[in-house]
């Protein structure tokens, strides 16, 4: 049983490592296809949505807590 942890785990890392290492390669060769400013256009908008979904969560999350009658507070 001690061994299952060390395999899964190895398992996990070399899938991910590998999984990683195509998406890089395949966002390299997408940007060598349609050209590095068409890249940046596509990351900054994505980095926008992240942000506004980040701060939309946030917002959710303290209005909801504040509902409940939790204390925010320091």
């Amino acid at each position: 049983m001690d061994w299952v942890p060390i395999v899964f785990g190895t398992f996990k890392v070399v899938a991910l490592l590998t999984a990683m290492f195509f998406a890089i390669k395949w966002h390299y060769d997408q940007g060598e296809k349609k050209g590095r400013e068409a890249v940046l256009r596509a990351s900054a908008k994505i980095t926008a949505l992240f942000v506004v979904a980040l701060v939309g969560v946030g917002l959710m999350a303290y209005t909801i807590s504040s509902m409940l009658g939790l204390n925010l507070s320091y």
